[in-house]
């Protein structure tokens, strides 16, 4: 499959699948004229890439576990269970991040509800009303 054929049928761009190409995620034999010709498989590779990227991996955690793709398992039993682990590293990993940003959160709500209550504008707000 040619490169053209192989965007079309990913909807990817030529130039993303050059990028993948380039970082070693996806592979191109050349043919005589020097035309990159990819394995069907590759359709296949490129929606896990894109899933996998949807879910929050970013292309080096994907690059570091297309080994584990590439063996073949029996039943798919060692690649299920590397996919399910790696999935779960991922769920911690964006826990911690939301921990991390609801502290970050209640800390701004602090301070902008310091910030509002030494406000000049407030206290004649407040008199005004009054």
């Amino acid at each position: 499959m040619q490169i053209g054929e192989l965007a079309e049928a990913t909807g990817l761009s030529r130039d993303t699948l050059r990028y993948y190409e380039k970082r070693g995620l996806l592979a191109a034999r050349r043919s005589g004229n020097g035309y990159r010709d990819y394995p069907e498989e590759a359709a296949d590779l490129l929606r896990y890439i894109r899933l996998a990227q949807t879910l929050g991996f970013t292309l080096q955690e994907i690059e570091a576990d297309l080994p584990l793709l590439a063996v073949p398992a029996r039943d798919g039993a060692a690649t299920a269970a590397a996919i399910h682990a790696a999935l779960q590293a991922k769920m911690a990993e964006i826990d911690r991040r939301i921990g991390g940003l609801q502290e970050l959160r209640g800390e701004l709500a602090r301070r902008l509800g310091a910030q509002i209550e030494d406000c000049p504008l407030r206290a004649g707000a407040t008199s005004a009303m009054a």
